[in-house]
């Protein structure tokens, strides 16, 4: 009888990995940061295998379904600190998806799982110990990549800025920038629920349409295509404007700072205008903020999760049960069409929220 060749323990659980099946993994990589917008000359795509067997003890393999593409990952794209980390060059670019537990080291995940958390922009993601991860019950059968958008970050994000910071009351006027997209749908509908005259801007006529007939917006105009955006406002809000969603920033802003009440509320989500800019716009009326005592106030939904989170999942779910809120979302087929996906949101071709469809549950 043939002895066996002696090995220790660890050198022994290397060779069970790398004798275990692998995973066909594909993934998209920063390839350089871009000079205003991205193109698709910034991004990498990739293929490698991972083996199908967790290395950590705690460690969570999970196959990527449905990937969100937000604004706030342009950002991520420059060097430089930020409330969230760059992204690294020759890395692969991570963001909010819904996947699927595939291999688990992990009690608190099992094989079949579905989750959401910040997965990368690839087939397969080894997560360390399962760290942000959440298991999805969707025993309201909606689409998955609902998750993704009005029961998930965009969600909270409309659902926290709007009560938390507007605090909308009956019978005042709501305006949303960018309405039309993930958050500023939500937005609207929230403030029609909680009695508000609602009115929104959006960069298409068919958009305009959108807002009007599927969200239940009072007025709504095509912000493309007016000569004088004061004047559009005076117009479509003409008892002013007591709450300002604000998701562009720019000449917007500082037409609503105009046509804005005393006391008005300012919740600042976003200011997509100006991400791709190498020089920002500046904001000239200013000072009114002062004369109409106006509050302005940043956030990052994140903060609201431990707060917030339960509650608007259970409310919102309602809501969309009921037939109270509508969503709309538009996805685009295939992990390697991602960086066109984020790039067309970023130029506004979206109509809802962008997110991507890799693979069926």
């Amino acid at each position: 009888m043939t002895d066996l060749p002696c090995c220790n323990l660890g050198t022994f659980k290397a060779l069970v990995v790398n004798m275990a099946p692998v995973y066909s993994n594909q993934q998209i990589l920063l390839k350089s940061r871009p000079d205003g917008f991205p193109t698709l000359a910034n991004f990498d795509v990739v293929k490698n295998e991972l083996s199908q067997q967790p290395q950590g003890p705690q460690d969570v393999i999970v196959q990527l379904l449905d990937l969100s593409v937000d604004p706030y990952l342009r950002g991520r794209m420059n060097a430089g600190k930020s409330y969230i980390p760059a992204f690294e060059l020759g890395k692969p670019l991570n963001s909010g998806g819904i996947g699927k537990v595939v291999a688990s080291n992990s009690s608190n995940f099992k094989e079949g799982d579905i989750v959401s958390g910040m997965l990368e922009w690839a087939n397969y993601t080894v997560v360390p110990e399962g760290k942000g991860l959440t298991k999805i019950d969707n025993s309201a059968e909606l689409p998955l990549s609902y998750y993704l958008g009005v029961l998930g970050m965009p969600g909270l994000t409309a659902y926290a800025g709007l009560l938390e910071i507007g605090e909308p009351k009956e019978g005042e006027t709501v305006f949303v920038s960018a309405a039309a997209g993930p958050v500023g749908q939500i937005v609207g509908q929230i403030a029609k629920l909680k009695g508000c005259r609602v009115v929104g801007s959006a960069g298409t006529d068919d958009k305009v349409k959108l807002l009007k007939d599927k969200f239940g917006y009072d007025a709504a105009f095509n912000y493309k295509t007016s000569q004088d955006l004061t004047a559009s406002l005076q117009e479509v809000c003409p008892q002013g404007i007591d709450i300002y969603f604000e998701n562009v920033g720019g000449k917007m802003l500082e037409a609503v700072l105009n046509v804005a009440n005393k006391g008005a509320r300012i919740p600042c989500c976003g200011m997509i205008s100006q991400y791709n800019l190498q020089d920002k716009e500046g904001i000239r009326n200013m000072f009114m903020v002062i004369g109409k005592r106006i509050k302005m106030q940043g956030y990052i939904v994140g903060d609201y999760y431990p707060a917030l989170g339960a509650q608007f999942r259970k409310e919102m779910a309602q809501w969309l049960k009921e037939g109270k809120v509508h969503y709309v979302d538009d996805v685009t087929n295939g992990l390697e069409n991602a960086p066109k996906a984020f790039i067309g949101m970023l130029h506004g071709e979206n109509v809802g929220k962008a997110a991507v469809k890799v693979a069926e549950p």
